[in-house]
């Protein structure tokens, strides 16, 4: 029986088309130590804040909606889900005794050392990786990226399916350059079954404004779609699933 357990819940989306494969009923975590540049829910980041609900309420809740995600399953975002790995944890083990597939959706912030256990009790992960050079990815969300690249090695270890994703935001991460040695690094890992290249958008602007954040990509339009083209074609001239 899987342990119950009580966390901080940032929102549900019961009908999720984008969070993995097939129909899913995605959670959203509150509490993220990451501060993206781009992030379009910075109301996410406190930990402090959200709503408390048990893995056993959750669980059931997932199983009201068990007919309509049964070609899919449960994605638990944030956030940074593995900031509640204990939480996280509880759930999946919950939708494994119901034979539901999971996802953790993850940008790898959190050190393998603390949240193992939990990497291992999804069917598979999410993974965002925000920048090939480690030095821009602190610029851009306040972290480097040796976190999330041992968490992608942790998998190709252990034959964790993974989904990379990755933002592409004009003058930042969408440079030729550094899509072409993400793309070429990635090419090297069996456990990434697919690529996501997500445009930057800027549907989460106002709630900075409303949190009196500066927003420091106000000038930043979100890319054309023959640079998103381009950078699709980068991926796949490397042989990488998109």
């Amino acid at each position: 029986m899987a342990e119950n357990v009580v966390g901080r819940v940032h929102s549900i989306e019961s009908f999720g088309a984008v969070d993995g494969p097939g129909v899913r009923f995605v959670i959203f975590l509150q509490g993220c130590p990451l501060k993206c540049l781009y992030c379009h829910n910075p109301d996410s980041w406190d930990p402090a804040y959200g709503k408390k609900m048990s893995s056993d309420y959750l669980i059931q809740e997932i199983l009201s909606y068990r007919n309509f995600i049964k070609d899919g399953g449960v994605t638990i975002s944030g956030g940074e889900p593995l900031l509640q790995h204990k939480f996280v944890k509880a759930i999946l083990d919950g939708c494994r005794l119901h034979g539901i597939h999971t996802a953790v959706d993850t940008a790898g912030s959190i050190p393998l050392s603390v949240c193992r256990e939990t990497i291992d009790a999804a069917d598979m992960l999410l993974l965002d990786i925000k920048d090939i050079d480690t030095l821009d990815c602190q610029k851009l969300t306040g972290m480097g990226n040796e976190n999330a690249f041992a968490v992608l090695d942790y998998c190709e270890q252990t034959d964790k399916p993974v989904w990379i994703r990755h933002v592409l935001v004009p003058g930042l991460t969408l440079m030729q350059d550094k899509l072409e040695r993400l793309a070429e690094r990635l090419s090297h890992y069996h456990c990434i079954e697919k690529v996501e290249l997500l445009p930057f958008h800027k549907m989460g602007e106002y709630k900075w404004e409303a949190l009196g954040r500066a927003y420091t990509l106000a000038d930043t339009q979100p890319p054309n779609r023959e640079e998103v083209k381009c950078a699709r074609e980068i991926f796949l001239s490397r042989g990488l699933n998109l």
